[in-house]
C-alpha cells in the first residue's frame, strides 16, 4: 500500500538523516546542509586565512563528500562532531599544500585605504601572520585545540569528542597553548 503522506525530516537527528542520505533520500541531504552550511562556511573560512572564495569551495566539496560517500559518517560519533572533524581534516590537508600565508591581503585593496587605515591593517595583517607561524609551530593537536576553542567557539566537551581525547587533555593542550603564544607573541603587546 502507497504511503500518501510526505515525510517531515525536519524532526529527524542529523544521524537520522544520514540513514535516509545512503538511502538517496534528497530531501535529508537539503535538511542536513540547510542545518550545517552557514556553520561550516564560517569555520571554512576562520581556517583559511579569511579567504571567502575558498571557505565557499571546501564548503562545496565538504557537502560533495557527504553525498557521494555517506558510509564514511562514523556511527559511532555524533554528526556534529564528525563533519567537524571531517573538516578540520580538510583544512589540515590544505595547509600541507601551503607553506606561506598570502591569501586574503590583495594590496590593491590596501593601496585604496588611508594611510592610518593602513598602518592598522599592517599591525593586523602582522599580527595574525605572527599568530598563524605560531600557530603552525606548535604540535597539530594543541594547535587545532586553540582553533575550536577560540575561532569556532566550540566546548570544552565538544573538542574532546572531536580530538578523540578528554576534557583534561583539552583543557592542558590550551593552557600551553596559550603560555607558547603569549611568549611569543609579546611584541604585539611588550606590557604582558
Amino acid at each position: 500500500m502507497a504511503s500518501f503522506f510526505k515525510y517531515n525530516y525536519k524532526i529527524s537527528s542529523d544521524e537520522e538523516l544520514m540513514i535516509f542520505i545512503s538511502k538517496g533520500k534528497e530531501e535529508a541531504f537539503n535538511e542536513i546542509y540547510k542545518r550545517y552550511s552557514k556553520k561550516m562556511l564560517f569555520f571554512f573560512y576562520s581556517k583559511l586565512y579569511k579567504d571567502q572564495e575558498r571557505a565557499n569551495d571546501f564548503l562545496q566539496e565538504l557537502f560533495l563528500k557527504i553525498i557521494e560517500n555517506p558510509q564514511f559518517f562514523d556511527s559511532s560519533k555524533s554528526f556534529s562532531t564528525w563533519v567537524y572533524a571531517v573538516a578540520n581534516n580538510m583544512c589540515k590537508n590544505e595547509y600541507r599544500k601551503k607553506d606561506t600565508i598570502t591569501s586574503g591581503y590583495d594590496l590593491d585593496i590596501i593601496l585604496e585605504k588611508e594611510t592610518s587605515d593602513y598602518i592598522d591593517k599592517q599591525d593586523t595583517v602582522l599580527f595574525n601572520k605572527e599568530l598563524q607561524n605560531q600557530l603552525d609551530n606548535l604540535e597539530d593537536s594543541k594547535r587545532t585545540t586553540f582553533v575550536l576553542r577560540f575561532q569556532q567557539h566550540l566546548s570544552i566537551k565538544e573538542i574532546s569528542q572531536i580530538m578523540e581525547c578528554s576534557e583534561g587533555t583539552v583543557k592542558s593542550r590550551i593552557f600551553y597553548s596559550l603560555k607558547i603564544l603569549s611568549e611569543k607573541l609579546t611584541i604585539f603587546n611588550p606590557k604582558l
